[in-house]
């Protein structure tokens, strides 16, 4: 049953059934299941191909047949017509269908070139009915588009005087602004300052700001000299260098320096000299303490030596005193390159390290008196970076107000000209009009001075390739009615655009409120299968599950019934009986006789 449904959909696709290729076989397996269908199923299989199936060109003709009228011989009545016919010559029968042939094409010609002129007079007939009409229906159109005419003049005089009308009001209003604008511009210095409201930056008086300005230029002025002693800027530049170091004796005070700094570096220089011959005093004499006290003791021991000791030691005394003396020379030689060299440089570095701590308050008073006017010079200078910065301000405010007034004054000449070629143009084509309305007869076409009606005519002829020669009124009153037509069309395709548009909309709303009811069942929360088709699910699964034991065991019970029969010869050879009986009936009868003669035999043999 399996295969079936595949041998049924080949069948489809051998007879050229549409979309056969579609079709999957497993779908059509259904139809074999019933005893009743089966049957013709598998004969309709077996038996049908492309050679049974009808051509569209034979049934054409059928169709052709039925409507010409003839009977068609069905059933019994058409066997015996077979049955009568016998069969001819195949010369005389190919002769006749070659002359059938010809005769049948001569009349096809002959029906195609009858159709071909009753076609043409069809056309020819339609067409003549159509100018009738399109004739009518002109005239019927020139005397209702006659009456319109009347009508639109009417209608169009009232709305050229009400534009008229509504024109001069603007340019009375356009002029009474431009006056306004012009007062601005044209006021003098008493009445811009007169004003309760200035309009420009350049209109309001500077004189209380300046006033201010001088006032506090004059206040710092006085805060510089009460905060600042006269002639301190100068005496910090023609300062020298050495007035903030440490004195050096070396150094001789030069006569271009003031007076004051001269006599701090004398008496500096005396201090230190002071101090220098001092020490250098004090050096010598502990010198020549300690060299008096070492010469007591030596002495000291001497004695005490002299005393202990035997008289026949002189000798090794004598010249142990030699070589003292001659130490002591040496010791003299070096004390007095000491003193010469080492002493003094020593004693006026010290001297220096000893004027540090007066050097260094002098210094810090110079330091916190230069801070102190930094700090003062700090305050000054943001003063006046505040009061540049307010100047700065106020010329970059007149600075932009000039180039908004050069921008507008841009802007008017350019309106004045425009206006003036506005004005022109306007005195061009009243002039044309009145040179067209003096003329008895009114002219068609529309002349190139006219470039009011000459843009009117290109606007409203767009980008069309067939350009006319000539340019006439009555096309341009043609291309306004077909421009007003075409209005009328978009507004009532919008129209039905947005009455389809809200049906769509509502039909979408329905849609989305059916989905939501589908998928959220009346609840919070969504659920993507429905309770029905879960619920089939579920018991689809069951019924799976049981088939599936029902298989297993099915197996179990095959694969027991399989061991038993291989384990008893006697019930093999019994079921392969059941098996030829059912299905090999003379392979059986063999099988009985051979079993019958087998007996037999045994029993002749037992007999014996």
């Amino acid at each position: 049953i399996m295969s079936c449904g595949n041998d049924f959909v080949e069948t489809l696709k051998k007879i050229g059934y549409p979309k056969a290729d579609e079709l999957n076989g497993e779908d059509f397996d259904w139809l074999f299941e019933s005893s009743e269908d089966k049957s013709f199923l598998e004969w309709f299989c077996g038996n049908i191909n492309e050679q049974h199936v009808v051509s569209e060109k034979e049934l054409q003709d059928f169709d052709s047949l039925l409507e010409s009228g003839k009977p068609v011989l069905e059933g019994n009545a058409l066997d015996e017509v077979l049955k009568t016919l016998k069969p001819m010559d195949s010369k005389n029968s190919s002769q006749e269908e070659e002359e059938e042939e010809e005769e049948l094409k001569k009349l096809e010609d002959e029906l195609q070139n009858l159709q071909k002129l009753k076609q043409l007079q069809i056309h020819r007939h339609n067409k003549l009915q159509m100018m009738v009409s399109a004739n009518s229906h002109m005239l019927q159109t020139l005397n209702s588009k006659e009456e319109e005419a009347h009508k639109d003049l009417k209608e169009g005089l009232e709305v050229f005087t009400a534009a008229n009308n509504k024109l001069n009001n603007e340019l009375l209003s356009l002029v009474d602004a431009a006056k306004k604008l012009a007062s601005f511009f044209t006021a003098s210095d008493s009445d811009q300052g007169s004003g309760p409201h200035p309009v420009f930056f350049s209109q309001l008086s500077l004189d209380k700001y300046l006033s201010q300005e001088e006032q506090s230029t004059a206040a710092l002025t006085s805060y510089v000299k009460t905060h600042f002693y006269q002639g301190m800027s100068e005496w910090v530049e023609k300062s020298h260098e050495d007035s903030f170091q440490l004195v050096d004796i070396s150094k001789q005070v030069t006569c271009g320096e003031t007076n004051e700094v001269c006599e701090e570096s004398q008496e500096m220089t005396r201090l230190q000299t002071a101090y220098i011959c001092a020490q250098h005093q004090l050096i010598q004499m502990q010198a020549k303490e300690e060299s008096m006290n070492s010469a007591i003791k030596c002495a000291e021991s001497m004695l005490q030596s002299l005393k202990d000791k035997d008289i026949g030691k002189q000798e090794n005394l004598d010249a142990k005193i030699s070589s003292l003396n001659v130490e002591i020379s040496t010791i003299k030689q070096e004390i007095t390159q000491i003193n010469n060299e080492e002493l003094l440089p020593l004693l006026k570095e010290n001297a220096r390290l000893l004027s540090v701590p007066v050097v260094k308050g002098y210094l810090d008073h110079q330091i916190a008196q230069q801070d102190y006017y930094a700090s003062r010079q700090d305050e000054i200078c943001r003063h006046l970076v505040r009061q540049k910065a307010s100047f700065e301000l106020i010329e970059l405010a007149y600075e932009m107000e000039l180039k908004k007034h050069k921008e507008i004054c841009c802007q008017l000449e350019n309106l004045v000209e425009s206006m003036k070629q506005s004005s022109n143009e306007l005195q061009q084509r009243l002039q044309v009009i009145t040179e067209q309305t003096q003329h008895a007869k009114p002219r068609n076409t529309i002349s190139s001075k006219d470039s009011f009606s000459c843009r009117l005519y290109r606007l409203l002829e767009g980008e069309n390739k067939k350009q006319q020669l000539f340019k006439t009124y009555k096309s341009l009153e043609q291309m306004a009615q077909k421009l007003k037509q075409d209005c009328a069309t978009v507004q009532d395709q919008l129209a039905a655009s947005s009455q389809e548009q809200s049906l769509l909309l509502s039909k979408l709303k329905s849609d989305v409120d059916t989905l939501h009811d589908a998928l959220y069942h009346g609840g919070n929360q969504i659920q993507l299968s429905s309770r029905e088709l879960t619920e089939q699910f579920h018991q689809l699964e069951v019924d799976l599950n049981k088939l599936n034991q029902l298989l297993m065991d099915l197996i179990a019970d095959v694969k027991s019934k399989r061991n038993f029969l291989e384990s008893n010869k006697l019930h093999q050879m019994e079921r392969n009986l059941y098996v030829y009986f059912f299905k090999d009936e003379d392979h059986l009868k063999e099988m009985v006789e051979k079993l019958e003669q087998q007996a037999e035999a045994k029993a002749s043999g037992l007999e014996d």
